[in-house]
């Protein structure tokens, strides 16, 4: 049914506890997902034959090491045995509801790429993977967990080449995530936002993989470059812009993108790609829009 792919970090640290926590939850998944890793950092291979599950050790890289996107997602789905796809960042937990709403998805939109908020945790341990696991987590997330804001995207799950040739983003840097959605949306694909009928856990974790932390990996040269990539601000989507959420009824079609009527707020975007006045609309647009309008959505 679905193939889970994930490009994990060197297994060190803490890190080590997350990325084991998160690939053992996709195992557990019903029906059983095929799940492949990808990449040759250190102790990846090792967790692959541990799992036995398949790994990928070449991919295309920058000049900094750091694996491409667009590799990534082609050598998985060379190797997929699924007629549908999931790419997901490695620290992030599945529980059962995330293949329920698969299901109630491809029930009405087929071909819908699906995405959906996080929930932010602090987990320091490994997981106990007893028959209670996942209520004990649920209830661990209403506790403590905050949901995150809808600009950034942990999964996506799609059909099978439907998302075409991608650029060769930098994978854990900003932008590219938020361009696939715009690709998405851009090409007439239906975009569905999960968040309300499924729990994704993201377990949080610190920067010490890239040598100058959270800003090198935020705000150093790879960022800008996949900032330039997505083509700035006008090709820059969230979670706000998906044409469709998911309830418990099913499908709903989403109000056009921040409150604003949908025939202006696509002209502002065509504008934007090559005028500055512009961007700088769409950016404030935004902004208000996951800032004041974003609840209840």
């Amino acid at each position: 049914m679905l193939t889970i792919f994930s490009c994990p970090k060197p297994f060190r640290g803490h890190v080590n506890i997350t990325q084991r926590n998160a690939i053992k939850s996709w195992l557990l998944l019903e029906p059983k997902p095929d799940v492949i890793l990808l990449g040759n950092d250190e102790g990846v291979s090792e967790a692959a034959r541990e799992y036995n599950i398949r790994h990928i050790p070449n991919v295309a890289c920058n000049e900094f090491g750091t694996p491409l996107i667009n590799s990534l997602f082609e050598e998985a789905e060379k190797e997929a045995t699924s007629s549908f796809m999931c790419y997901v960042n490695a620290d992030i937990i599945f529980l059962q509801d995330f293949m329920d709403g698969i299901k109630m998805v491809q029930k009405e939109i087929p071909n819908a790429l699906m995405v959906g908020r996080r929930w932010n945790v602090d987990i320091r341990e490994q997981i106990e993977f007893d028959a209670k696991w996942q209520q004990t987590l649920e209830s661990f997330v209403k506790r403590s967990g905050t949901l995150y804001p809808y600009f950034a995207i942990d999964y996506f799950v799609f059909p099978k080449n439907g998302l075409g040739t991608l650029p060769p983003f930098a994978i854990g840097r900003p932008a590219w995530d938020n361009w696939v959605i715009y690709k998405a949306c851009s090409s007439g694909m239906a975009v569905v936002d999960m968040t309300k009928m499924v729990t994704v856990v993201h377990e949080n974790h610190d920067y010490s993989h890239h040598p100058n932390g959270w800003k090198g990996a935020m705000k150093g040269d790879e960022s800008k470059r996949n900032i330039a990539l997505a083509g700035e601000v006008a090709h820059v989507h969230s979670l706000l812009d998906a044409t469709h959420y998911l309830t418990k009824n099913g499908l709903k079609k989403r109000k056009p993108p921040y409150h604003v009527p949908f025939f202006l707020y696509k002209q502002i975007v065509m504008i934007s790609e090559s005028n500055r006045t512009a961007r700088f609309f769409v950016r404030f647009i935004k902004w208000v829009g996951n800032r004041f309008f974003s609840k209840g959505r």
